[in-house]
């Protein structure tokens, strides 16, 4: 049977998370009667994000490795426990709240032949930052998108087959950049990689992010650089 997993890591993220499984739901409720897995990693926390996945109906996963590759690696393995054979992998992140087709739309490209896919981001609210910083943010951003394809990668939109991950040999234990790295290596495997900005997951704009050199390091590099607030 064909089958589809959504890997979440989470550090700390009980004020979020459960609005982004709620979203997972309802995307996985469009793809209905498909299986769809909802898998929560709970990284080194010390609240109760592990308890408020549960009540959620996902499976939750523990470890301790402070690590967003590491995590996302070890829902993607027990994703995987079953074996590889039709199963579509698709991540998120924590603080952010995919659209209803967003499953529809990722299966719709793997029909089509894509191994990878990547997908866009947009910022859901820029009220904890300077004013001009959205301006210069979406201008910079949209450079890199065209009407069909863009040159971005999140971790928090991003979807494979079983076989490509496992060819790529996985998501590498590391603290940023995993998304970046994973697509290297795919692309080297030679998966078809597909960047399609048509679906884009609503990301949060928190000043204080989980994973260093992440959104929230890149936003405020940004506001050094393009507002002046340091």
């Amino acid at each position: 049977m064909r089958r589809v997993a959504v890997v979440v890591p989470a550090h700390d993220e009980r004020e979020l998370l459960p609005a982004c499984l709620a979203a997972i739901a309802v995307a996985a409720a469009e793809v209905a009667p498909l299986p769809v897995e909802r898998i929560v990693v709970a990284d080194a926390c010390t609240d109760d994000t592990a308890s408020l996945a549960a009540a959620a109906g996902a499976t939750v996963l523990t470890v301790a490795a402070r690590s967003v590759g590491a995590a996302r690696a070890a829902g993607m393995a027990h994703a995987l426990r079953h074996g590889p054979g039709r199963l579509w992998l698709a991540t998120t992140d924590a603080d952010s709240l995919v659209p209803p087709g967003w499953l529809r739309w990722q299966l719709r490209h793997e029909a089509s032949g894509a191994d990878l896919l990547a997908g866009t981001v947009e910022v859901d609210d820029w009220a904890a930052w300077p004013a001009g910083l959205s301006a210069a943010y979406e201008q910079r951003y949209r450079a890199g998108v065209s009407s069909q394809s863009h040159r971005h990668v999140h971790g928090a939109n991003l979807g494979l087959t079983a076989h490509a991950y496992l060819a790529a040999g996985g998501f590498a234990a590391r603290r940023f950049d995993e998304d970046r790295d994973l697509i290297s290596r795919a692309l080297a495997a030679g998966a078809r990689v597909v960047a399609d900005p048509a679906c884009p997951v609503r990301t949060s704009s928190r000043p204080r992010g989980r994973a260093p050199n992440g959104f929230a390091a890149h936003l405020s590099s940004l506001a050094v650089e393009s507002v002046g607030i340091g």
